[in-house]
């Protein structure tokens, strides 16, 4: 069992590196290809559990950081689509459903904030705040209406692709004894 654990971190982590390796190769795909890679980490809590998960998404966010071109997308895996498709099975325990979903949309915006403090006052890429200002006092609540518009959709998609996993892929596999 343990090889097992072993070999499908490995793999999980084989399929994040090349997903955000191709950042640097398809920049148009900056962002879509973090939360691909994110969605991987979905099937290592699924077939594992939530620790192992968590430690393959350390250890693809450092391999990511040492491999790839495209460092914004990483900074996005990192902190964001890397831990929150792990995350949210932590959050989907929570019975009452105004609550579970208030505290993923809080969870989302404390992650864009922090991104957005990082890459801007410590990293000094300050192009974004450049254009935000060019929308006056109303930039930055409209584009986090909009972010929050997007995670929507992203958490709604994230169900969905778990469900093909769970009801699709996953027999799939077993029944031509590809896993475990």
């Amino acid at each position: 069992m343990k090889a097992y654990k072993i070999a499908l971190g490995g793999i999980i982590s084989a399929l994040c590196l090349l997903t955000m390796f191709m950042t640097g190769i398809f920049p148009a795909l900056s962002i879509l290809l973090p939360m691909i890679s994110g969605i991987f980490m979905m099937i290592m809590v699924s077939e594992i559990s939530i620790g192992w998960a968590f430690l393959t998404y350390i250890s693809v966010s450092l391999l990511s950081l040492i491999l790839t071109f495209d460092k914004e997308s990483v900074l996005l895996f990192i902190m964001f689509f890397g831990h929150y498709p792990i995350t949210r099975f932590i959050i989907n325990r929570i019975k009452s459903k105004p609550l579970r979903t208030a505290v993923k949309i809080s969870v989302f915006n404390i992650c864009v904030i922090a991104f957005f403090l990082f890459t801007t006052y410590i990293l000094k890429l300050t192009a974004f705040l450049e254009e935000i200002k060019a929308f006056g006092k109303y930039g930055i609540p409209a584009i986090l209406i909009f972010v929050n518009i997007i995670f929507i959709l992203y958490e709604y998609n994230l169900n969905i692709f778990y469900e093909i996993y769970r009801k699709k892929l996953k027999p799939f596999l077993k029944k031509n004894n590809i896993s475990e």
